[in-house]
């Protein structure tokens, strides 16, 4: 059936979820079409605000028989303009934003099912309120939303001992590019009934279907928590500290973050509400156990690993929070890093990962790489050193010509990746591909994982529909 007149188009998305909740006009939708950098920038017929998982299928049915793309969007905290339209100002952009209900809560099967527009934060609190705990962790938290966080299987802090995003998802609710509904909030740990469909949704970025809701797990609230950041020599020293808090913590080490002085001197800079410690070092590793029984004596475990570490020449300082404040302290250091790097001015991003035992030699060949090419680069680099990813960016030399900007980027990217490949690593250890690392993988992929990829992709979304040119071009 042909396609209707574009006003005709809106007016009949309009009567589906309501005029107030379709937004146009450029004022109206710029902050749904540009990453919270500001980076990118792309342009959508309309916003469309659905409040239920009937008005998305309704709208996801308006696409297929229109043929108009549909970019599902959360919070708009991604990295690698995911959630973000292409230019052409065809596709309409579905913020799921009201979608915000907890739908249940229960404490003795510990699982929350919750819609996709709830904010990551908010569903922490509910936890808390329970007595239980959600893990994941990261700095959007405040404005993050759990669809997002799935689609693009989010990180963050507490990987190391809880896993990604992924490992929290026992089912869920996505309306599928057919317009259907699959409803698989399951709730059950063990379900070994064929394919495990739900595993196909998280991490595709919204390109197979729309995630609506989630059944979540929900783990034993830490009744005491231990926190302490020390200073050693180099990333060789960080992985051996490293290596020391599981020898001695095991179960309870629920986070190992690391940040060069580079790092910390940016955060002094521009963000200087942020407490200092004395310390000083090359690099620096924080450290955080956590368990549920207030039994367990974590200070004297993490002055146990302190310990060993002065004695086996790898700390050369450290400092253990005495109190929650002072442990929030030490946790803004690690917090603001990438804001106080937005605010020190253009820079080229990197989120890799590679085998931890790999991290020294990686990160000193990267160094070098870097210096080789442009001696002005100034390296930022941070991460979770407990689970091998390493956020590698690198703020441009100032005053650096903006036509030479993008010569350097191109270069520095190649340099880096080609070190990731070479260790077996990943260029996108929890950001997602988005637009900004599809073609990428084409390079530092196997070709076959491309070709399974598009494979999924058609079965899914023939017209491809579903954010278009995301994670996985179709050829």
């Amino acid at each position: 059936m042909p396609s209707s007149p574009p006003a005709d188009l809106l007016a009949e998305l309009e009567a589906m979820i309501g005029g107030e909740h379709v937004l146009t006009g450029a004022e109206a939708i710029a902050p749904y079409c540009e990453d919270w950098r500001g980076r990118r920038h792309g342009i959508a017929r309309a916003v469309a605000r659905p409040a239920s998982v009937d008005e998305v299928a309704k709208i996801v049915d308006w696409s297929r028989r229109h043929r108009v793309p549909l970019v599902p969007q959360g919070g708009n905290t991604g990295l690698v303009y995911g959630g973000i339209p292409d230019d052409s100002g065809q596709a309409v952009v579905v913020q799921l934003g009201r979608m915000n209900r907890v739908r249940a809560l229960d404490t003795a099967d510990a699982v929350a099912i919750v819609e996709a527009g709830v904010i990551l934060q908010t569903l922490q609190q509910r936890a808390a309120e329970a007595g239980l705990f959600f893990p994941v962790s990261l700095a959007a938290e405040g404005s993050c939303q759990i669809g997002g966080t799935i689609a693009t299987n989010a990180g963050g802090t507490a990987v190391l001992r809880y896993g990604n995003m992924r490992d929290q998802v026992l089912g869920l609710e996505v309306v599928l590019p057919d317009g259907q509904i699959w409803n698989g909030l399951r709730t059950l740990r063990k379900d070994n009934t064929g394919y495990d469909l739900k595993h196909l949704f998280i991490g595709s970025e919204g390109t197979l279907g729309i995630v609506t809701a989630a059944a979540l797990k929900l783990h034993a609230a830490p009744r005491s928590r231990a926190t302490a950041l020390a200073s050693v020599r180099d990333f060789a020293a960080a992985v051996r500290l490293f290596q020391l808090a599981r020898e001695h913590a095991a179960d309870v080490l629920s986070g190992c973050e690391c940040f060069t002085e580079a790092c910390r001197a940016l955060v002094e800079t521009h963000a200087p509400h942020v407490a200092q410690p004395a310390l000083r070092g090359g690099v620096y590793v924080l450290l955080q156990l956590d368990a549920a029984s207030p039994e367990i004596p974590l200070d004297a475990i993490l002055e146990g690993i302190l310990a060993a570490g002065f004695d086996q020449d790898i700390v050369e300082d450290g400092v253990i929070a005495q109190s929650l404040a002072q442990a929030e302290q030490l946790w803004g250091l690690r917090e603001n890093i990438t804001e106080a790097q937005k605010r020190a001015g253009p820079s080229f991003s990197h989120d890799v990962s590679t085998p931890i035992s790999a991290i020294p030699d990686f990160v000193e060949r990267c160094l070098a790489a870097l210096q080789a090419l442009e001696p002005g680069l100034r390296p930022v680099v941070f991460g979770h050193i407990g689970d091998g990813n390493l956020h590698f960016n690198i703020l441009a030399p100032a005053g650096l010509d903006p036509s030479r900007r993008h010569i350097l980027q191109e270069q520095v990217e190649t340099a880096l990746y080609d070190l990731v490949a070479a260790y077996r690593g990943s260029i996108s250890a929890e950001h997602g591909l988005g637009e900004m690392k599809r073609d990428l993988i084409e390079h530092y992929r196997p070709s076959l994982d491309s070709e399974l990829m598009r494979a999924v992709k058609r079965q899914f979304d023939p017209s491809n529909l579903m954010n278009p040119g995301k994670a996985v071009r179709l050829l």
